[in-house]
């Protein structure tokens, strides 16, 4: 390999125009990618296969309603008055704008909440009094049906069944029945009816006869017709008095069919009065009531509007959850609710919504870089060598970054990646080209010809470039082992960063050094080219003593002592993902934050969604029963505020609540409450099967979780590899495990020092950062990601030096403290650099970027003058021989990597004349 980057180093030279017009034809291809591929950032964080995922997928099936993602928004007065009408009607107004948005579910308008709460508890007014009013008519009803009774002067139903077959017992003596004898009177009415009509008639027969003087002739018929009628009318007038006599039997029978009529309704509505009454004892009305009281105290606590109504919460539901929400979308929700222009009122996105992604390149970042530069000039002694690593890493970020960007337009992409990626590469892009610089600069001094120096510098300095950030690049790329989409994705930006460093570093440099030619030396550098005294190997020849054992035992002491000291507060590390609390306090989603938290107290702002599995069969009212039953139950537990139950699926399997924890969503109780409810189920007696949580703060600590469990594996992975590559390297089972066990001290002592800021808030008034908080639960491993890799960079270029001067045949402890000698002030250089680049992500707003730059600044500081230039070459003393043992077989089987280039200080063969003129000139 390193042949090759010597020969790869030789033709960056000759064809410098060339490399450097690739270069810059690559940045217009990742500025246009960028420009026609790249989508919006979020800060949101990928959720993968989570406990909280499975549960909302579980409600967008079950209660579509209650499955959709939430979020909130804060309406106050710049004043701190109450919200006037008209202001209502402005926010009102601002309601129905956002509510079309086509993601928008339904927004919950607080003061019409406050007043569905008021006319819930005039319903149960009423429902009571009309509960009341049935119980009185009741009463009264039964009153009037004991009134009844007495009327019938205490006849019963037996009673009046002996006094109808008493009766029936005289019809049936005398022959008769009741319809018979009415029959009978009808026919003896219309006889009597038609016998006066008769006897009428025969009258007027008399008279006619009379008058025309035929009686005589008439007489005895119209006599013998007189007869029979009275014959008739005798008879007729017997039945009569016959049926005269049945009266008393007949008013008797009148009398039992009313009283039997009364008595039938008299039963009939006692049997009615029953079946009210027994509904009403049933409990059942009262029941409903008593659920309806119990739910509305509930939903009592839940206040959306504050005490002085000076701050209303907005609570925005979308159709899915909030995984499922596009970037876009929700930056134009955001956008519509921070344009409203409401006289009197601010409107505030919360921290779920509020779509602030911090800038990708602000002025801490430029003064760092600033600094980056005067400590580069101050190394080199010349502004064109200053220059040389500063165009190459803007060069390399230039590319790497908007290529990653372009992304994602295809795919999510959390807003910290491309500044993770600019961190990075900005850093070891400036480190790699210094390294090969001075390597350079040191060859020319030492009177080499340019070309070759190039050559050479590239096949050897490059060539450690190369290993240090293949290092890097695993420990990266084994962020994917964690299961997080985010992780994933920041850490293959991050490697895709280093991997174009590297190919700058080993390209675009060895080009630019050849159009610098010699003035990459300062005029008195040029003056002495050649001299013992400043090249290299002179220098370290007058190193004849190592470091005493007595230094060394002092050395590592005060070293490890001082790591320790620092890592203490590592102790007391909660790691969650900071709230907005903890973000800049001009930021809106920080000033929502506080305005809730004050209004409505710190759970407000996490709240968690809870479902209840109950088992099959319930009725509606046993189901209300348990629903209310384990919301108290709830409510009841010391890190919960207040449970209030939102839904429940048809079949009554399935009860979902809105809970409010005690303290916000980045507080050790809330943690600690997701996973009571998860793990012991604290509401078991109640009926219920399994307790399950979701929402955007259970998914954060499910993340959390998955980190976790995830370190052992992550470690392993990427201490396995480098540790492999490092033996490959420096021929030793010893170094390597000192170097790794530094970097454990190291680690320790930067996580440390994050802790005290960020978690203690010490200092954090002189930063600039927001209030305390917890650490970001993915800040560790990214700092054992990025930290190990470049920990082992600085590892290699003071040990590669050592094992050299070893393999040269120098004593053990004098090869330490040769190749420390030879090798610090590159690595003192890069450390120089690496903080100021990580140090000027440090005021930026976002606690998560902050935290990552003080985290990696510290950290390099630490691992660079204490690990790699004190407490490694103290050990390194005191082992002696030992740390450059390893068993001879392990010696043959693992590949002899020259990452120092040994081979190429044999010449290859000289080059033509042709060739030696041209490698000579000097082009500008």
């Amino acid at each position: 390999m390193a042949r090759l980057l010597y020969r790869l180093g030789l033709f960056a030279a000759r064809r410098a125009k060339s490399v450097l017009a690739f270069w810059f034809a690559m940045l217009v291809l990742a500025a246009a990618a960028f420009a026609g591929f790249g989508g919006q950032l979020t800060d949101q964080i990928s959720m993968p296969d989570l406990e909280t995922s499975e549960v909302a997928d579980r409600l967008a099936d079950e209660l579509p309603d209650a499955g959709g993602g939430s979020v909130t928004a804060v309406v106050r007065s710049e004043d701190g008055s109450a919200i006037t009408e008209e202001q209502r009607e402005a926010v009102e107004d601002l309601i129905a704008e956002v509510e079309s948005h086509d993601v928008i579910d339904e927004i919950t308008d607080p003061w019409a909440a406050q007043e569905d709460l008021a006319e819930a508890e005039e319903e149960l007014q009423e429902g009571r009094a009309e509960l009341e009013d049935g119980q009185e008519q009741l009463d009264e009803a039964e009153a009037e049906l004991d009134q009844a009774r007495e009327q019938l002067d205490g006849l019963d139903r037996e009673g009046l069944e002996e006094a109808q077959a008493e009766v029936d017992q005289a019809w049936d003596d005398a022959g008769i029945t009741p319809e018979e004898a009415e029959e009978q009177r009808q026919e003896v009415e219309a006889g009597l009816a038609e016998l006066d009509a008769a006897d009428a008639e025969l009258d007027a027969q008399v008279e006619q006869a009379l008058a025309d003087g035929t009686w005589s002739q008439q007489e005895a018929e119209l006599n013998a017709q007189r007869a029979e009628i009275a014959a008739q009318r005798s008879e007729l007038l017997e039945a009569q008095a016959q049926l005269q006599a049945l009266e008393p039997l007949e008013a008797q029978q009148e009398e039992l069919d009313a009283a039997e009529e009364a008595l039938t309704e008299i039963e009939e509505g006692e049997e009615e009065l029953a079946e009210q009454r027994e509904e009403l004892e049933s409990g059942d009305a009262e029941q409903e009531l008593d659920q309806a009281e119990r739910q509305l105290e509930l939903n009592e606590e839940f206040q959306l509007l504050s005490e002085d109504e000076g701050v209303a919460v907005l609570m925005v539901g979308f159709d899915v959850p909030m995984e499922q929400v596009g970037t876009e979308a929700l930056a134009a929700v955001s956008d519509e609710l921070t344009g409203a222009d409401i006289d009197g009122l601010d409107v505030l996105p919360g921290g779920d919504l509020s779509m602030e992604v911090p800038p990708l390149f602000g002025f801490a970042e430029a003064v760092g870089l600033l600094v980056a530069g005067l400590v580069l000039f101050i190394m080199l002694g010349t502004f064109v060598g200053a220059g040389l690593p500063l165009l190459s890493a803007i060069l390399g970020v230039g590319i790497a970054v908007p290529a990653a960007i372009s992304l994602s337009g295809f795919i999510e992409m959390n807003s910290i990646t491309p500044i993770l990626g600019l961190m990075l590469g900005l850093a070891v892009g400036l480190d790699y080209a210094l390294f090969i610089i001075h390597r350079h600069r040191e060859q020319l001094k030492g009177g080499a010809e340019l070309h070759e120096s190039i050559g050479l510098a590239n096949g050897t300095a490059g060539n450690a470039v190369l290993f240090a950030g293949i290092t890097n690049v695993i420990a990266l790329l084994a962020l994917n082992v964690t299961g997080i989409p985010m992780l994933a994705m920041m850490g293959s930006v991050a490697a895709f960063c280093v991997v174009v460093a590297v190919m700058l570093a080993t390209t675009i440099i060895p080009a630019l050094l050849r159009l610098a030619g010699r003035r990459i030396l300062s005029p008195r550098e040029r003056r002495y080219i050649g001299a013992d005294w400043t090249s290299q190997g002179s220098a370290e020849s007058r190193i004849s003593e190592p470091i005493s054992v007595g230094h060394s035992l002092l050395y590592g002491a005060v070293s490890i002592a001082a790591l320790v000291v620092l890592a203490l507060p590592a102790a007391d590390i909660r790691l969650a993902f900071p709230d907005a609390g903890s973000e800049a306090e001009d930021t809106a989603a920080h000033q929502a934050y506080i305005a809730i938290e004050d209004a409505f107290g710190q759970g407000m702002n996490g709240p968690l969604l809870v479902v209840s599995d109950f088992p099959a069969g319930m009725e509606d009212l046993e189901a209300g029963q348990t629903q209310l039953d384990v919301a108290e139950e709830l409510g009841s537990l010391e890190q919960v505020e207040t449970v209030v139950p939102i839904a429940m699926n048809d079949e009554n399997t399935m009860a979902a609540y809105q809970l409010i924890p005690q303290e916000g969503p980045a507080g050790a109780s809330t943690q600690n409450l997701v996973h009571l409810l998860r793990d012991s189920n604290p509401v078991e007696e109640q009926g219920v099967e399994e307790i399950s949580v979701a929402g955007v703060t259970a998914a954060e600590i499910d993340i959390s979780d998955i980190i976790s469990d995830a370190m052992p594996l992550y470690l392993a992975l990427v201490i396995g590899l480098c540790l492999l590559l490092m033996i490959m390297v420096f021929r030793s089972l010893l170094l390597p495990v000192v170097a790794t066990l530094g970097f454990v001290g190291s680690l320790a002592a930067s996580v440390g020092i994050v802790v005290a800021v960020f978690q203690w808030g010490w200092g954090a008034e002189i930063l600039e950062l927001g209030r305390p908080g917890p650490i970001m639960t993915m800040l560790p491993i990214l700092m054992v990601g990025i930290l190990f890799g470049l920990a082992m960079d600085y590892q290699l270029f003071t040990a590669s030096g050592m094992r050299e001067a070893y393999a040269k045949g120098v004593p053990a402890r004098l090869a330490v403290r040769r190749g420390l000698h030879a090798g610090r002030a590159v690595v003192t250089a890069c450390a120089l650099i690496m903080t100021s680049v990580f140090a000027g992500f440090i005021f930026t707003p976002d606690p998560m970027i902050a935290s990552i730059g003080l985290g990696l600044a510290v950290g390099v500081l630490l691992d660079a003058f204490v690990v790699r230039v004190v407490l490694v070459p103290a050990v390194l003393t005191l082992l002696g021989s030992a740390a450059w043992w390893m068993p001879a077989w392990l010696d043959r089987v693992l590949p002899d990597i020259d990452v120092e280039g040994a081979r190429l200080i044999e010449p290859e063969p000289r080059p033509s004349g042709s060739e030696a003129a041209e490698r000579e000139e000097v082009r500008i």
